[in-house]
């Protein structure tokens, strides 16, 4: 397949624009999820959470609600089965935060404390509400801030090095002839899937079965067996359709408490999250305080990096964001310094959000860039291109493909950066200052384990069968490109099953690795079904099926840095008078392997875009330091970007062929985020003339920022 800016040639089904397979049940409401599938005898769960931040449970009042109507059953920790939160799952590590009811300690508001479950949602809730709960308060801590004393240096894990360092950087920094030394700041921020976390369970035939919303039922599976000490064949977990994850849907306590609930009362139990539970239960992205320092030479090359990132975590288990990594990747100075630091406090534990660590570092990062390019009066553009590094500027790998400036290139042609004036402030449309900036974006393209099998029926279809999980993003239309195209039929002829632990072992949908690692997996048991069928000979009732695992074919790749790439260009207006920002336009180029189907690729990438434009200027969750909890848990207080507030959006990608490499897809999933609230820090910088170092960028900001700067 060869694609060019803006269109993809196809000699295959990989790389044809296509409808998602399932889209009219979604649109239709035929497509169920998770919290609307019915069951027999179904009960339902509701999670009481604590009230204050940080002490121990002294009494939970349960009998005067197990009473009330309906009322099955009440768990606690007084009386709830004990688990095995000390295995070792998928992070490498184990994982207190699903040790539901197992101790009487409170570490942070919002803490579950109890589950009732009743014969209905309604008596379920009235009886939660009704539930009273003693508890011997401790003081709490939820002040995050840079220059405590208190934050340390986290340990070196399977996902991340904490620190790296080369060469003399106070030398370096001392000898430049231009230095820029900024602090940068972003708040806590949540993903707020449209769909709740919901899970029902079930024991049906010696089987533990869990219907759920999650990013891989593979994962969720063997998660749940170790916890509760159950053979890995006898749990099974389905996942159909989701409406949206972003990093948050693993395991969680929702699906614990109902395991729980359905092996105490013998009867499927549904718990579903509200709005406000999701955001003290099911993780969020930590706020982040990082120090930038880069350094130039008077030609504009850098002589000097250095990063260092500050994030929070529980007192429960450790979470990195790891925002610091990004810079390991874009840009390469002789002395160049990365490192994590994180504070524990009395807060719920942080997960994954799209494009962890990249989205907070890019910020930082491409702002500060920004910074040395008008210290060293030269095009943001230009600086970037004298700095491209050839190899990895820590690891010293080659690239598998790096297309970063031919991103930059058409991105400049498209957005009209040469008519550019780079002096700020003098853009104006009657009350509205204007102006334009850039910033670049780079995600890791990693790859999963992943097996597949795919039949050749009797009638002349095809079945591919692949635990994929479809979090939003198309994949099971992917799936049917692949194997389409391998097989070389009608992607009509190809019906895809995913979502059910049942079908085998599949990377999760996150780490924008999940088209990659099943797609590859496709590939190979669609390819080996091809060359069986060409050796002729009937096909039997039963179908004709070629499996496939790719560990072997995984563990040859040669070892390299593999990344997306991409562009980000934002044109804003400013209202100094009423501190207002508006987007007017923002363009992404990405460099992204082969796009598989470029109608889902592009929504994808316009989709991170609009989650960067409103990290840029909306999204801000706040903690009450009485109460340690939220005084915005809900989209009314947590502010999102809405239809009014997006502009013309326009994402495409340049040619990016990944030579040696099996597969050629890249991730697209994360990308689309990176940077883009790093373009429009610089753009409102180059409409204004001050500088936004802390996110979001609120009209009391702007308003602040210019009474100090007239």
């Amino acid at each position: 397949m060869t694609t060019t800016t803006g269109t993809t040639t196809a000699t295959g089904a990989v790389g044809s624009g296509r409808a998602r397979v399932e889209g009219r049940d979604k649109v239709t409401g035929a497509a169920r999820y998770a919290g609307e599938i019915p069951f027999a005898r179904l009960a339902h769960g509701w999670l009481v959470l604590s009230t204050i931040a940080r002490g121990r449970i002294t009494a939970v009042a349960d009998e005067p609600v197990l009473a009330l109507p309906g009322v099955l059953t009440v768990l606690h920790h007084g009386n709830a089965p004990r688990v095995d939160t000390g295995y070792v799952g998928m992070l490498g590590r184990p994982n207190p935060v699903v040790g539901l009811f197992q101790h009487d300690r409170v570490p942070f508001a919002g803490w579950p404390v109890a589950l009732v479950v009743a014969e209905t949602p309604e008596q379920a809730r009235e009886a939660a509400e009704a539930l009273v709960v003693g508890y011997e308060e401790e003081p709490h801590d939820v002040a995050f801030r840079a220059g405590r004393a208190d934050a340390y240096r986290p340990e070196d894990s399977p996902m991340v090095r904490a620190d790296t360092e080369k060469g003399d950087l106070r030398a370096r920094i001392d000898g430049a002839a231009f230095v820029v030394d900024a602090e940068y700041t972003t708040p806590e921020e949540h993903h707020c899937s449209m769909e709740p976390h919901a899970a029902t369970a079930r024991w049906d035939d010696g089987r533990l079965d869990v219907t759920d919303s999650n990013q891989g039922s593979s994962w969720v599976a063997g998660e749940l067996a170790q916890l509760f000490s159950l053979d890995p064949a006898s749990v099974r977990v389905r996942s159909e359709h989701i409406g949206g994850a972003f990093g948050s849907k693993g395991l969680s306590v929702h699906q614990v408490a109902a395991v729980m609930a359905t092996t105490a009362l013998h009867r499927p139990v549904r718990v579903v999250m509200t709005r406000r539970q999701m955001f003290s239960l099911v993780g969020y992205r930590s706020p982040t305080a990082q120090r930038v320092r880069v350094a130039a030479d008077a030609e504009g090359r850098l002589c000097a990096f250095d990063h260092e990132a500050l994030n929070l975590t529980s007192h429960v288990h450790e979470f990195i964001e790891t925002s610091a990594v990004l810079g390991r990747v874009l840009y390469d100075a002789d002395a160049h310094r990365t490192r994590h630091r994180i504070l524990r406090l009395d807060v719920p534990t942080p997960t994954w959000m799209r494009a962890p660590g990249e989205a907070p570092g890019s910020f930082a990062i491409e702002s500060a860039l920004d910074e040395l390019a008008e210290k060293c009066g030269v095009d943001p553009l230009a600086l970037r291109a004298r700095n491209e590094p050839v190899t990895g500027p820590v690891s010293g790998l080659p690239f598998s493909s790096r297309n970063l400036l031919a991103c930059f290139e058409e991105g400049a042609r498209r957005f009209g950066w040469a008519d550019r004036d780079p002096r700020p402030g003098l853009r104006r449309e009657g009350r509205w200052l204007l102006g334009t900036g850039t910033a670049a974006a780079s995600y890791p393209s990693g790859v999963g384990r992943s097996t597949a099998a795919v039949t050749a029926e009797a009638d002349g279809t095809f079945t591919v069968r692949v635990n994929a999980s479809d979090i939003g993003t198309g994949a099971r239309t992917a799936m049917t490109l692949v194997a389409a195209e391998a097989l070389r039929a009608d992607p009509d002829l190809v019906r895809v099953r995913i979502g059910d632990s049942d079908l085998g072992h599949a990377m999760i949908a996150g780490g924008s690795t999940g088209t990659r690692s099943w797609g590859w997996a496709v590939r190979l048991a669609a390819a080996d079904l091809r060359e069986r069928l060409t050796l002729g000979g009937g096909i039997p009732p039963e179908g004709i099926t070629a499996r496939a695992d790719t560990a072997d074919a995984i563990a040859a790749l040669p070892q390299q840095e593999r990344h997306s790439f991409g562009a980000q260009f934002a044109e804003v207006a400013v209202d100094v008078t009423t501190g207002e920002v508006r987007a007017r336009r923002l363009l992404g180029i990405f460099a992204a392997g082969s796009i598989v189907n470029p109608l889902t690729a592009r929504s994808q990438l316009i989709g991170g875009m609009t989650w960067g434009l409103s990290m840029a200027l909306h999204e801000e969750a706040v903690r009450d330091a009485a109460t340690g909890g939220h005084v915005n848990a809900d989209l009314a207080g947590y502010h999102v970007a809405s239809h009014a507030d997006v502009p013309l959006i326009e994402a495409d990608w340049v040619d990016d062929p990944v030579p040696g490499d099996p597969v050629g897809i890249k991730g697209i999933g994360e990308i689309g985020i990176v940077g883009v609230a790093a373009a429009i820090a610089n753009a409102v910088w180059h409409a204004t003339g001050v500088r936004h170092r802390a996110l979001p960028i609120r009209p009391d900001r702007v308003l602040r920022a210019a009474a100090d700067h007239p």
